[in-house]
């Protein structure tokens, strides 16, 4: 045990194996303990080091969590940015440790100013602050990288009945608590008083989650829809082939030409890569057998408009056509697939920094949700699915939730099965349907609770079949959002820091 808490190798290389053990906590594994103990040792890792030492056993922490869940980063690099085994490791090895600097910040700032080592309960709840504080800053910085939340790991686990009531950051800030709270029961024992609180406050969460699981939030606001979604399964070196066009528009044509009556016929990402306005004859001939099927088809498409001073801009989008209405311009972009920071110096390097269609701008926040059959559908484009509170933003003003995407980058690699289980509790959060269209797998209808009720197998070209419902009514998070949590947090902190400075006068 003295090897966690004191400083050395010893320590960092537990730390190290810490972060790893985070993805197994997640899909496709789903082993939930384990981010209890994660957590756990990473607490116990970092609160008897000094603030510098902190910072280093933090970013092992961090190096250990990226290179274990994200690994499909080098699949991306590699098989598809025609990077070199070298280069692409390289690459790699510089996003994880760039992203471990996170978990070193934090752990740099917990041991300077908000640890509280005299206080266990107190500094068990300011530790499950900070840790909450992380994973939203991981959300916003450099336009984010939401991914790897240790709250996904409760989707079919006890707490999943709170991600309504406070999204996936409550989920986080519990098991965060929990954690801290079974590290420091000794300490606690020694007071009575406070090992009842902390009881509470470990046992209380956890029998509410279970409460609360399976409870409806919201209801029916209409009949069942019918819904083909379409995966095209075509390999990524094929998609922006010109040669390959053709071939690509009649099989998503023939594909919807043969499907089952459906009230909703959705394509995934760029089902249609050619840019929209140039491929006007093809969706006018589309168009027009959605409307003799009485159907509403949404697919994803490559626009181009004039932005407000008039330069033509590209942008990644979605469009409905037949029984529908609207375009949807992507607003979350992914930094070098979609665009490419410092353009002016990386473009031309390496084919990475070239990929097609890695020119796209940012739609506008003020765009109208797609409506289809008389329903709003809150539409995500691949990514975008991933950022709690955008996507509770959008599925506020909504009945159905879609999201399409293009997994492809991530081959045969964790990345897709992760992707699909943010999009699972995009679903639970907002109490609401989700048609899931990828090119490629996993393609899949998400229920109001977050279980997949139809799904078709990955690397499978095909259509799937089966129903969503639209519904009405807010969940708590769709009303408060994550507001209350982020005062919790900020009170917290200011408990803290105040304690601290007074320990320090006295």
């Amino acid at each position: 045990m003295h090897w966690i808490t004191r400083a050395g190798w010893p320590g960092n290389l537990i730390a190290l194996a810490a972060g790893a053990v985070t993805p197994l906590a997640l899909a496709p594994f789903d082993i939930w303990p384990l981010a209890l103990l994660s957590i756990a040792l990473f607490y116990l890792g970092v609160r008897d080091l000094d603030p510098r030492q902190a910072a280093g056993r933090g970013w092992c922490y961090g190096f250990g969590l990226f290179a274990a869940g994200t690994s499909w980063v080098y699949v991306s690099i590699h098989d598809y940015g025609a990077a070199s085994p070298a280069l692409a490791a390289l690459l790699t090895i510089a996003f994880v440790a760039g992203l471990g600097l996170l978990f070193a910040l934090a752990a740099w700032v917990w041991t300077r100013w908000l640890r509280r080592a005299e206080a266990p309960l107190a500094d068990s709840l300011a530790f499950a602050a900070l840790w909450l504080a992380q994973e939203a800053f991981r959300s916003w910085f450099l336009t984010g990288f939401p991914w790897l939340y240790v709250g996904y790991s409760q989707l079919d686990g006890p707490l999943a009945g709170l991600a309504p009531v406070g999204g996936v950051w409550l989920i986080s800030f519990v098991l965060a608590l929990s954690a801290a709270l079974l590290v420091n029961l000794p300490r606690l024992r020694a007071r009575k008083a406070f090992l009842a609180i902390g009881m509470v406050l470990l046992i209380g969460p956890w029998i509410a989650g279970l409460a609360l699981k399976d409870h409806a939030w919201t209801e029916a606001a209409g009949a069942p829809l019918r819904v083909a979604a379409v995966q095209g399964n075509i390999e990524q070196n094929l998609k922006w082939d010109p040669v390959q066009l053709n071939a690509q528009l009649a099989l998503y044509r023939d594909l919807t030409a043969s499907a089952r009556a459906s009230d909703l016929i959705v394509w995934p990402e760029t089902a249609v890569p050619v840019l929209k306005d140039r491929a006007q004859g093809y969706l006018g001939a589309i168009n027009r057998l959605a409307n003799e099927r009485q159907a509403a088809l949404i697919t994803g498409v490559p626009i181009r408009q004039a932005n407000e001073r008039g330069e033509q801009r590209y942008y990644n989008g979605i469009s409905v056509l037949g029984q529908g209405s609207g375009d949807y311009l992507k607003q979350k972009l992914v930094p070098f697939g979609e665009y490419v920071p410092l353009q002016e110096v990386l473009r031309g390097l390496i084919a990475f920094f070239d990929l097609p269609m890695s020119d796209f701008a940012r739609g506008s926040s003020e765009q109208p949700l797609l409506e289809a059959q008389g329903y709003r559908i809150a539409a995500f484009i691949c990514y975008e699915v991933v950022y709690p509170e955008f996507a509770a933003g959008l599925a506020a003003q909504s009945d159905l939730l879609l999201t399409i995407s293009n997994d492809t980058w991530f081959g045969r690699s964790i990345g897709p099965l992760q992707h699909l289980q943010m999009a699972q509790m995009r679903a639970l959060e907002a109490g609401r349907w989700m048609i899931r269209a990828t090119n490629n797998g996993v393609t899949a209808l998400i229920d109001p609770q977050g279980r997949i009720t139809e799904q078709l197998p990955q690397f499978e070209q095909g259509v799937l079949y089966g129903e969503v419902v639209p519904m009405q009514q807010l969940t708590p998070y769709l009303i408060w959002r994550g507001w209350p949590l982020l005062v919790l947090c900020i009170l917290l902190f200011a408990w803290a820091l105040l304690a601290n400075r007074m320990a320090k006068t006295v």
